[in-house]
């Protein structure tokens, strides 16, 4: 199948999949957090696929991966945010190991990126 729009990128799906998470799991935060926690986890998550778009649309190798690499830069801000969320009680340790592990599939899937993009680009 031929790539023709970032939204047929795997770890594009993937990552959308864990942004509608995130704000599926974040609603039910208490509301003193919507500026704070909430909001930040939310920016995070989106800026994960925000940037693989990005790099889609970049002409050469170089930016495309460097969009790549600010995505797997959002990952860890979520997970540690998500760290937080489970340790002030926010998260159950259920909920909390389910979204942890998607961020590991899409922190591999955007690293298979980078990778094939490294070898497209000798």
């Amino acid at each position: 199948m031929k790539i023709k729009s970032f939204t047929d990128l795997h770890g594009w799906q993937e990552g959308h999949k864990l942004v509608l998470d995130v704000y599926k799991l974040t609603k039910g935060f208490p509301s003193e957090e919507q500026f704070g926690l909430t909001n930040q986890m939310r920016r995070s998550a989106v800026s994960i696929t925000s940037n693989i778009a990005e790099g889609f649309s970049r002409k050469s190798k170089k930016e495309k991966t460097q969009f790549l690499y600010i995505s797997l830069g959002s990952i860890t801000e979520l997970q540690n945010q998500l760290v937080i969320a489970r340790d002030i009680g926010y998260l159950t340790k259920n909920d909390f190991k389910k979204i942890a592990e998607n961020t590991v599939v899409v922190d591999k899937l955007i690293n298979g990126l980078i990778k094939s993009s490294k070898i497209l680009a000798t």
